[in-house]
């Protein structure tokens, strides 16, 4: 794989990042023992299988041209035992203390020099389960694009890969580079053109999409502590397949209903009053077209949704997100604060050099918190004959926001993943708890039976 200039949002994604603010996607596999599993077996299994994997050994690096820009090259010193570590947790609750683990995990950013990516194996009890956490810059990718490389240590994806006949490393689509061939000067300039007019509109609707009053809970307004913390919630897939054959809209419009919910009970929990105005999600859209090769940068936008939280009856709340995600399909992904990324990817990369500390501080204007989900393969997967049991996705922190929200589907089960502030929401575990009880909810709702009391 040869030199490749970063997109601009991917830019973007790689100047936003400071400490106290990393930039990277994660996700928590667990898996569940096979007969003779070893660390040093699955340490080897992991490094083998990630060094296979191109994307991996490119790290980013200045460039002259374009001015501001930079370029993934292969790292030619690329050594995978830089990448993988091997921690060991104490006896007692596995996933408690997994969760823990990686939520201080999370907190560390990724180092610059190298390709920006770490594993680490999660060990527990001699013959019990383990995890694998990876961590991804979002410059690397979106969350779509980071499944497709994560999948890589599966024992199913990494037999495909290793079946292939096409030049190992070979990107799908052409490297960028600079300046372009002089014959495509004309078509570009026009193409330029067209993508000024199309930034103002979306700036002008970012602009719109601004909200300048108080924010719905103090949790949210907290100050940024550069702290990570992780919680869990599984949610039974065929429950939510019940719900959406008897409700209709889809399965994510359930997922922010039951989010929404589960907001409302913890800020009961927490004595504090129902806000004025419903705290803004940001739902992330892949711009990615199935079936079509793109470029291996983030291809992104998002929806704007004010989570129903005011709303007493899990039921009307469903329908509510269901017509304002209905709404927002309607008008296009280039519309509300969802299109910050959209306008990120109309802009030159010295603008995002220099803008960045403006743009950092967006955030906390245009929305609250940001809730996405993350497609899996359907198919049963495993590192090395041990079955993966769950994978909890997690979402990286803007500057000034204090959670994230990310689900995935897979087994017959939701997995979800919370990353927030540890300072600003130290028991998020209470909150992962409520989501799993207003997901009871909303289906006892249909029945009228099994209802779990709102404190």
């Amino acid at each position: 794989m040869g030199t490749e200039l970063l997109a601009p949002l991917d830019l973007a994604f790689w100047h936003l990042e400071s400490d106290a603010h990393p930039m990277h996607l994660g996700a928590l596999a667990v898996f569940a023992p096979a007969p003779g599993t070893a660390p040093e077996r699955i340490l080897h299994v992991l490094a083998t299988r990630a060094a296979a994997v191109p994307r991996l050994r490119m790290r980013v690096r200045d460039v002259l041209l374009p001015v501001g820009g930079k370029a993934w090259t292969a790292d030619k010193d690329f050594d995978v035992r830089r990448h993988i570590s091997h921690v060991v947790v104490d006896d007692g609750d596995f996933m408690a203390q997994a969760g823990r683990l990686a939520g201080e995990l999370m907190e560390r950013p990724l180092g610059r020099g190298l390709p920006p990516w770490r594993m680490y194996l999660i060990g527990g009890p001699a013959g019990g389960p383990f995890a694998v956490l990876v961590k991804l810059h979002h410059a690397l990718a979106d969350g779509m694009r980071a499944v497709a490389i994560g999948a890589g240590i599966f024992d199913e994806i990494a037999a495909v890969a290793g079946a292939r006949t096409t030049a190992r490393g070979r990107p799908a689509v052409p490297p960028r580079s600079w300046p372009p061939d002089p014959r495509a000067m004309a078509g570009l300039a026009l193409g330029r053109i067209g993508e000024v007019g199309r930034a103002l509109g979306v700036g002008a609707s970012v602009v719109r999409a601004g909200r300048l009053g108080p924010r719905s809970t103090t949790a949210f307004t907290a100050p940024s502590s550069g702290t990570r913390r992780l919680a869990t919630a599984d949610l039974d897939a065929g429950r939510l397949k019940r719900i959406r054959r008897a409700e209709g809209g889809t399965a994510n419009d359930i997922l922010l209903a039951v989010v929404a919910g589960a907001l409302r009970r913890w800020m009961a929990e927490r004595a504090e009053p129902l806000p004025a105005a419903d705290p803004r999600a940001l739902v992330p859209v892949s711009r990615r077209r199935p079936g079509v090769a793109t470029a291996s940068g983030n291809r992104l936008s998002a929806y704007l949704l004010d989570l129903p939280v005011t709303e007493p009856d899990p039921l009307a709340r469903l329908r509510a997100v269901r017509e304002a995600m209905d709404r927002n399909k309607a008008a296009g992904p280039l519309r509300g604060a969802g299109a910050v990324a959209v306008l990120a990817d109309q802009l030159p990369p010295l603008a995002h050099r220099f803008g960045a500390p403006l743009a950092a501080n967006a955030a906390r204007v245009l929305f609250d918190l940001l809730v996405t989900s993350v497609p899996l393969p359907r198919s049963a997967l495993s590192l090395d004959g041990c079955p993966l049991t769950a994978l909890y996705p997690m979402a990286p922190l803007a500057r000034g926001q204090s959670l994230a929200v990310a689900l995935s589907t897979y087994g017959g089960r939701v997995h979800v993943g919370l990353v927030a502030d540890g300072k600003a929401l130290p028991d998020l575990d209470r909150l992962a708890a409520a989501v799993e009880e207003e997901f009871t909810q909303l289906g006892a709702a249909l029945t009228g039976t099994d209802r779990v009391p709102v404190p």
